[in-house]
This record gives C-alpha cells, sequence and structure tokens, in this order.
C-alpha cells in the first residue's frame, strides 16, 4: 500500500469550476457527498474524488495523471478509495491508473467497449443505463459514443441537483473532438437524447478538461453545435 510521506496539500474551499493548470485543487461541499477536482498532467486533465460523507467511501473519476499528486489527495481525503472509474480509452486519460490501483488496490470500471484498451482490466464493465454504488452515493452511466466508441459520462444526484461528469464527451462550448462526420452524428444524437433530453438545465457539467459548465449554458447552442458539424 502507498503511504503519505511529505505535507499535506491544500485543497482550496471556495469552490469555482475554474483551476488553472497543475494549480490548487478545488473542493465543492454538496450534501451527503465532496467533489475535489484536480488539474493533472501536461495537458491539464480533471480528476475528480466524489467522496461519500456518510461512510468515507470515494471514487476517483479518471486517474490521468501526477500520479504522487492524486495519490496524496485520495490519502489525505478518502477514507476508503471503493472504486476508480475511467471515462474513455484514451491515454491522457490514464496515465496514472496503474499507479494508483497498486498504491490502493482499489477496483476499476470502464465501459465494455473501452475497458479492453486500459493498461488495467477493468474488475467491471459497465454499459449505458448501469449504476455505480459509493457507500451512500448512486451513480447512472450514460455511455456517449462519439469521441471514442466507449466513452461514459456519470450522473450523480445530490442537493437536488444532477452533477455530470462528462469525460471529454461535453465541454463548455460542444462536444468533444471526434474523428469524423459519423462519430460527431453519433456523439450529438447521444448527447441530445441521452444527456439534454434527460436532465434539466439546473445540470453541472463536470469535463475531462478545462472549466465546469450546466447544460442551460450550453442548451441555447445545439443547433449550433449540429450545424458546425464538430
Amino acid at each position: 500500500m502507498w503511504e503519505m510521506t511529505t505535507a499535506p496539500l491544500k485543497i482550496a474551499d471556495e469552490y469555482t469550476g475554474t483551476l488553472s493548470p497543475g494549480g490548487t485543487p478545488q473542493r465543492r461541499t454538496l450534501g451527503g457527498a465532496t467533489i475535489i477536482k484536480a488539474s493533472v498532467g501536461p495537458m491539464d486533465n480533471n480528476a475528480y474524488l466524489v467522496t461519500c460523507t456518510e461512510t468515507g467511501s470515494a471514487v476517483l473519476i479518471d486517474a490521468a495523471n501526477d500520479s504522487e499528486h492524486l495519490m496524496r489527495i485520495i490519502d489525505e481525503n478518502a477514507p476508503e478509495l471503493s472504486l476508480i472509474v475511467t471515462t474513455h480509452r484514451h491515454p491522457d486519460h490514464w496515465q496514472s491508473l496503474e499507479d494508483v490501483v497498486a498504491g490502493f488496490a482499489s477496483p476499476t470500471a470502464a465501459s465494455a467497449v473501452d475497458g479492453p484498451e486500459l493498461p488495467v482490466t477493468p474488475d467491471r464493465t459497465v454499459g449505458h443505463g448501469d449504476t455505480l454504488t459509493v457507500g451512500a452515493l448512486t451513480f447512472t452511466v450514460i455511455a456517449l459514443r462519439g469521441h471514442t466508441p466507449g466513452s461514459i459520462a456519470l450522473s450523480l444526484k445530490a442537493d437536488g441537483t444532477t452533477h455530470l461528469f462528462t469525460g471529454d464527451s461535453l465541454f463548455p462550448g460542444g462536444p468533444g473532438k471526434t474523428s469524423g462526420a459519423d462519430e460527431f452524428g453519433s456523439l450529438m444524437s447521444d448527447l441530445e437524447q441521452r444527456v439534454f433530453g434527460v436532465y434539466d438545465d439546473s445540470t453541472v457539467v463536470y469535463p475531462g478538461h478545462g472549466a465546469d459548465t450546466t447544460l442551460g449554458a450550453e442548451r441555447p447552442h445545439l443547433t449550433e453545435w449540429r450545424g458546425r458539424g464538430w
């Protein structure tokens, strides 16, 4: 097991959802849960540690990079790392997966499609509509096909609001990058039907890079996104 050997990291409790690359992680406190957002690695990847305050169980969403930094955040803020979820197969989202698994002996989950491409074989593969339980928290899996064939998002209801962790499938300003028109069309359809068609405007979006947004801020631009074709 990995053990912390340095001074505790600072976590900012004034949550804005906007981090400077490699800057101080931020903590959002909700009823029954906390969300720590950290920027890691040269591509400014977001990693999210969501902890059930009732039980101390936590999930890490994307063990993206900066292994020691991530493990210190976990060690200091999560009594038990119960699960590591990888949103998709692209390497910038799993550079630290092997290290974190080795350090905390935590089970892992990913989609059945992208899971075989990861350096650690998932203990559980998931599909659209499946749920993941972490302590008293329940996350719903949303398949968003296009950025990769097996990209997933996770939704969590807390304080009467949906919190949506979208990987690289949805950002402020539009869907994530796709490799062609068919993939773009697939991702847009999934976003329209499975995200914007299901969740209300107050839904908070936590993307794989950069600042947070809400569905209310993005919804007026759906037709524009369709028209631009990327």
